[in-house]
């Protein structure tokens, strides 16, 4: 591994990847850094033993390292098919390092594949429990060490790959900030290889071809998000036509008014489909907004009620799912249900709405555009932030159905006893909202 500087690659292969940089660092800098946060000094003693822990076993396969969510999981899952070739590995010899979050999905999504799972959160703030992952890791005594997310956490993903103490070390050039320049810095400048996969906001789907066409040397086109799943129907809905609406969201801010969910419901009510509401639970019936709807036949109240596997059962056999941009939509997408996601804007088109060149038809992203898009939802026109964003509130109930015709237009006339609707003459799988070509 070089321990001085590593170089970025532009590799022209990959569309929009910037200009070669070098991140160096002397070795006085690196014992002494500058503009390290007290955590990173916390963790620092522990790691520095993690790494250089003797393991005496010949270095072997590939770590690929994803801290990250569910929906950045579902995006990175189809770039990862292409792993062995380029490593010239078999499958059985990739080791994904992931997030429990995900965990009991790994068995099918990953099939073939290695998982080992952790918990992020525990990783990133008790240091003994950091400690027994990173002694871990460098027992895996991988030959390749591989990180591409650009929304990444030096202190998680990049630790890892370093603690690692790999032979080769090829990670993306992340988003760095000025609070994050100087440990992105550390790490940056300790690996053999660094692949810029485009300005921000190229969105993630491209951001994985880009890196692995240039690892390979050749264009790799992007690829819709899908994931395999087990065909089981849920016994809640007794084998029923039903549409999933997930109201919920981590952020207060970016989950639209309970009382265009609450409209929503009853139309599809009205079309003969039943309503299933998932989610953590009192995400969506402790509001005077839907006062009186989880008693309405044919609505099922499933928040806080169902693991992981069960939620992907629901999503699998739905007509149509409804959701905030969160890791239920993503996993809707990629299992090819019919789904309408409400998107604010963030980081628009870093996650969604999907690039034209990888959206499935099953898709549709709803949106309003303003001036003041890209704010990494530090709203300068919320109050407080419990506050709804402004461009989520923008999206009227009536917006949103309008996609929803559009998908269900074409089997809802199935459902027994439901109305027919026509959809209206323009392509599935368009973004709703202001249109424009995304990066």
């Amino acid at each position: 591994m070089n321990d001085h500087s590593s170089r970025t690659n532009g590799d022209s292969s990959a569309d929009g990847a910037g200009p070669q940089q070098t991140f160096a660092a002397t070795a006085f800098w690196r014992a002494l850094p500058a503009g390290m946060r007290r955590r990173w000094w916390m963790f620092r003693p522990l790691d520095l033993i993690a790494r250089h822990w003797p393991v005496f076993k010949k270095p072997r396969g590939v770590l690929v390292v994803r801290m990250d969510g569910i929906g950045d999981m579902v995006l990175f899952r189809r770039a990862l098919d292409h792993y062995a070739e380029i490593f010239g590995v078999e499958k059985s010899e990739i080791t994904v390092l992931g997030c429990e979050s995900w965990e009991k999905l790994s068995a099918e999504v990953f099939d073939g594949y290695r998982v080992l799972a952790i918990d992020e959160h525990a990783f990133a703030r008790r240091p003994f429990y950091r400690f027994r992952v990173s002694l871990w890791v460098r027992g895996l005594a991988p030959a390749v060490a591989v990180c591409d997310s650009y929304m990444r956490r030096a202190l998680m993903a990049d630790s890892l790959v370093w603690v690692s103490a790999a032979p080769r070390t090829v990670v993306s050039l992340p988003f760095v900030s000025e609070r994050t320049r100087s440990e992105f810095g550390y790490y940056l400048s300790q690996v053999d290889e660094i692949i810029d996969t485009g300005p921000y906001p190229t969105h993630e789907i491209i951001r994985h071809f880009n890196f692995i066409s240039a690892l390979s040397g050749n264009t790799v086109k992007p690829e819709t998000p899908s994931i395999q799943w087990r065909d089981q129907v849920p016994p809640t809905v007794d084998g029923e036509a039903y549409a999933v609406l997930n109201p919920g969201s981590n952020e207060p801010g970016r989950r639209w008014p309970l009382a265009g969910y609450a409209g929503l419901a009853r139309r599809l009510l009205g079309l003969g489909l039943k309503v299933v509401f998932v989610g953590r639970p009192g995400e969506w019936s402790d509001g005077h907004e839907t006062e009186g709807l989880a008693q309405e036949e044919g609505v099922i109240d499933l928040t806080g009620k169902t693991d992981l596997p069960g939620l992907l059962d629901l999503l699998n056999h739905a007509r149509l799912v409804i959701s905030n941009d969160t890791g239920p939509a993503h996993l809707s997408i990629a299992l090819a249900t019919p789904t309408v996601v409400i998107v604010g804007g963030g980081h628009f088109g870093s996650f969604v709405p999907y690039p034209a060149q990888a959206s499935p038809a099953n898709a549709r992203f709803v949106f309003q555009e303003m001036e003041c898009y890209h704010c990494f939802w530090r709203c300068h026109r919320r109050a407080n932030k419990f506050q709804l964003f402004p461009c989520i509130g923008a999206l009227t109930e009536d917006r949103v159905w309008h996609d929803c015709e559009i998908l269900l237009g074409a089997d809802v006339s199935e459902v027994p006893g439901s109305l027919a609707i026509e959809a209206p003459g323009e392509a599935v799988g368009e973004q709703a909202g202001h249109e424009r070509p995304l990066t």
